[in-house]
């Protein structure tokens, strides 16, 4: 755990203005004072969080004596997402290897996670399968990939909306020039001057990067045609 890691966490009391929380999977505490549990003014704490609620949090400071203050204001809907489909990949994964190991898998589950997250392992177990099959056998080894290749991904859907607007004679020329940089990504008009991207994709985070990138091109076309462009 490293400060600016975004963690599931479930919150155990409430002392005054400071919410005490289980790092989930550990024993360990940490702590969100009022200031970094939403912004603006909180008239209610319990408004936001109660005890057995599970949350997601960012680590804000680490101290010597360990002691650990969090966030829960800071993190963003997209962390806040990728940390809670983590974690259930993290328990689908725990009960394949479960149903197939039996009284076994908490070694084997040990073994990999000294210096890998499970779904990492797993993921790159599929294509290069030798180190899994070290810590299980060549047998349970291929059981288990077998019922990984069977399993469907979840697909994300990341939206943008885009501004393009100008004064320009030939502005209805130059808006589709920029909009076809949006190669792959559905395009929709709402309204003057206003679009909307959206790009399906089983991974989040490459799906996230082609829009950036995309966005910045689109944003580079339109400095250099005299278009004002801006992204939400």
């Amino acid at each position: 755990m490293e400060v600016g890691d975004t963690i599931l966490c479930t919150v155990d009391r409430i002392v005054g203005t400071t919410v005490f929380v289980k790092i989930e999977g550990t024993s360990i505490e940490g702590s969100i004072v009022m200031s970094e549990i939403a912004p603006g003014r909180i008239r209610n704490i319990r408004d936001y969080v109660v005890p057995k609620k599970k949350i997601v949090c960012k680590v804000l400071r680490i101290s010597e004596a360990g002691n650990i203050d969090l966030s829960l204001r800071r993190v963003s809907q997209k962390e806040k997402k990728e940390v809670i489909e983590k974690t259930e990949q993290e328990k689908s994964y725990t009960n394949i290897l479960k149903s197939i190991l039996g009284t076994e898998a908490e070694k084997v589950l040990a073994e990999i996670t000294k210096e890998n997250d499970l779904p990492s392992f797993l993921e790159e177990a599929k294509s290069n399968p030798e180190k899994l099959e070290k810590i299980m056998g060549k047998e349970n080894s291929k059981k288990i990939l077998d019922v990984l290749k069977t399993q469907k991904k979840k697909k994300t859907i990341i939206k943008k909306e885009i501004h393009l607007t100008t004064t320009k004679p030939n502005g209805i020329t130059l808006i589709k020039k920029i909009l076809e940089i949006f190669k792959g990504i559905k395009v929709k008009y709402l309204a003057a001057g206003k679009y909307s991207l959206e790009l399906e994709s089983e991974d989040i985070k490459i799906a996230d990067k082609k829009i950036k990138e995309m966005t910045d091109a689109a944003e580079k076309e339109a400095k250099k045609s005299g278009v004002e462009f801006s992204v939400k």
